[in-house]
């Protein structure tokens, strides 16, 4: 499947850069584990992680939205990384405990107790898949991601979201607390089930028109419901969105430097030092039909940059 081909430019020449992969399976795992963050936006927390039942899991991490997340690298075209994958994944939510111990351990308690259960992922790391590979990601109903990776010299590395799916359906858990996964616990924060449920007809219109535009940026876009907000990715969030019923209005945050943008009191705020759930330091506040209008350069910049 793959058709990635990096040139370099030169005195007015055109030179193919050869990519490659490498065939030591382990070697690939340490790169990816020793930057983490900086390419997946995961927060590393342990490697060859040994289950009850005698299995290894590749690498296990936390993501940006406070979801587990399990890393498998694909060793050989022919091995079934995505089934192996999805039996880690349903060990691991047999094993809640067991995980947030380890990322109180790890992280500390306060990244131990914010864990979100409501969308934990499987990231697949191959050179390539195949179009089988695909096929079945497409028929699961479940937050997989293939990821393609290869290297050009020794300085570049590519990556490649090849395919993904995630839950699109709003995740109610009425046996979670309050405080699993919200900022601060307690009962004070509704979950975004029970937020979509007050909206009226106006801000269902706005956020519907929204969603589109920002599905509608690239076939990358995946859209995650989780406990207190949506998230929409391509490999790393670029817009969480919040709703305030009472007031008519619809937080987003986008990863956009305040400091490169012209405030606007009421339309758009600098976050980065103020608590919210979801990620990004900007905040834009639509409160009616046009400003999605005027926040459409934001949200591509954003985009553009995760």
């Amino acid at each position: 499947m793959s058709d990635i081909k990096l040139f370099r430019i030169a005195s007015g020449a055109v030179t193919e850069l050869a990519g490659t992969t490498d065939t030591v399976e382990k070697s690939v795992q340490v790169l990816f584990e020793k930057n983490l963050e900086a390419l997946l936006g995961v927060r590393f927390l342990a490697t060859e992680y040994t289950t009850t039942h005698g299995g290894r899991i590749d690498t296990l991490g936390l993501d940006e939205n406070g979801c587990p997340v399990i890393l498998e690298y694909k060793r050989a075209s022919n091995e079934n990384v995505i089934n192996q994958g999805l039996f880690y994944l349903d060990w691991l939510m047999d094993h809640r405990k067991d995980f947030q111990w380890l990322v109180m351990e790890t992280l500390g308690k306060a990244a131990a107790d914010g864990v979100d259960w409501s969308a934990p992922r499987l990231i697949c790391i191959a050179g390539d898949f195949n179009r089988y590979d695909d096929h079945a990601v497409k028929q699961m109903q479940r937050n997989i991601e293939l990821i393609r990776y290869r290297r050009f010299g020794p300085e570049l590395l590519m990556l490649d979201l090849v395919a993904a799916t995630s839950t699109k359906g709003v995740f109610i858990d009425a046996k979670a607390s309050p405080a699993e996964g919200g900022v601060g616990g307690g009962n004070k924060y509704k979950t975004i089930g029970t937020v979509l449920q007050e909206l009226d007809p106006g801000m269902l219109d706005r956020f519907e028109a929204l969603r589109a535009y920002m599905m509608a940026l690239g076939d990358d876009v995946q859209e995650t419901t989780l406990r207190f907000y949506i998230a929409f990715k391509r490999i790393k969030n670029f817009a969480c969105v919040e709703f305030r019923p009472t007031t008519g209005k619809i937080l987003m945050f986008l990863k956009v430097d305040p400091s490169t943008v012209q405030l606007e009191p009421g339309y758009t705020r600098d976050v980065s030092n103020l608590g919210h759930f979801g990620t990004g330091d900007l905040e834009v506040i639509l409160s009616k039909a046009e400003d999605l209008e005027k926040a459409k350069p934001l949200i591509e910049l954003s985009y553009s940059a995760s």
